[in-house]
């Protein structure tokens, strides 16, 4: 579990503050599989301090964590691992009897609403004390860890004034949305249009103008980063990329097209070790596609990701 202990600070306007760039596939790739929630074996259903949310109730979410705190779960139901995931969350929010509300988004079902925490995988979860977003951990943990982490929201919460109680789990749909975030730069919306309708050479170009208007474009740069993962695996089979690697473990661009895929899926960690584990045997030419490719899948990670610091370490020690 690589988590983030949540940092009390000065109490901030419950309007939210979240990015949508949308580039990053969140499916579970070639995982194992479990029922849909409330069938024997999955995920319990949403109720009692336990939603489901979706565009519609997503907005009133953000304003409700004004008054308590809200854990977001966003997950793919019918992963085995995340369903394992939403059970022992369900299960300490009943717990701790609205405390906090857990909210879970199916990544999925509900794309828009996943994409504006920028989370590179499944499952994630978040919290949100008054509007704010705060990264809590990715991956699997156990409940002792969970525990903890929700313990420190809870502290978190009250020093900043967040103590109410969730009402049930029932969210409010009586309120207008407002506006969730100011518009994107227009060459943003370009290039996210244009993945919205599977036209990645025409968001590449969009996020390559606007990096040639403003080099330092930092979300240009993660964007253009994202558009080439989606190019480069847009018709790729992962069970014959992942055959090809195996039998050639050291085949440099085999060992890209699996490192692409792990990327795709949320396996961050599995795609740099890949990599790293490789160069060391890697001919000059293996080496400067692996230090290239690296630079990419770290601007889709982001390069304030603790995981990009640690393998930015080991390319830099594995070159010089």
């Amino acid at each position: 579990m690589s988590s983030t202990s949540p940092q009390p600070g000065p109490a901030r306007s419950a309007q939210p503050e979240f990015a949508v760039r949308g580039a990053v596939d969140l499916s579970a790739l070639n995982r194992p599989q479990a029922p849909p929630p409330g069938e024997p074996g999955g995920a319990p259903e949403a109720g009692g301090f336990v939603v489901d949310v979706s565009e519609a109730n997503f907005e009133q979410l953000v304003r409700d964590s004004a008054t308590y705190p809200v854990v977001i779960l966003l997950w793919i139901p019918t992963d085995q691992a995340n369903a394992e995931l939403g059970a022992t969350l369900g299960r300490l929010a009943q717990e701790y009897g609205g405390r906090f509300l857990l909210g879970r988004v199916d990544a999925q079902a509900s794309p828009q609403v996943a994409a504006a925490f920028q989370v590179q995988g499944v499952p994630t979860v978040v919290a949100v004390l008054q509007g704010q977003p705060l990264p809590l951990f990715q991956g699997a943990a156990d409940e002792q860890q969970i525990r903890g982490v929700l313990d420190q929201v809870l502290a978190a919460a009250e020093q900043n004034g967040v103590t109410g109680r969730a009402p049930g789990g029932a969210p409010a749909t009586d309120e207008p949305a407002p506006e969730v975030e100011p518009p994107l730069p227009p060459l943003h919306q370009e290039a996210y249009d244009a993945i919205e309708r599977d036209d990645l050479e025409g968001a590449a170009a969009a996020y390559e103008k606007a990096l040639r208007q403003d080099p330092k474009d930092s979300d240009a740069t993660a964007g253009l980063a994202q558009v080439h993962l989606m190019q480069r695996t847009h018709d790729a089979d992962l069970t014959a990329v992942r055959q090809a690697a195996a039998a050639a473990p050291s085949d440099v661009d085999a060992a890209l097209a699996v490192a692409d895929m792990d990327m795709l899926g949320g396996k961050v960690d599995d795609a740099f070790a890949r990599l790293l584990e490789l160069l060391p045997e890697a001919d000059a030419d293996g080496k400067e596609k692996i230090r290239v490719r690296l630079l990419e899948l770290f601007e889709i990670a982001g390069t304030t990701d603790p995981r990009v610091s640690k393998a930015r370490k080991r390319l830099a020690i594995s070159l010089y």
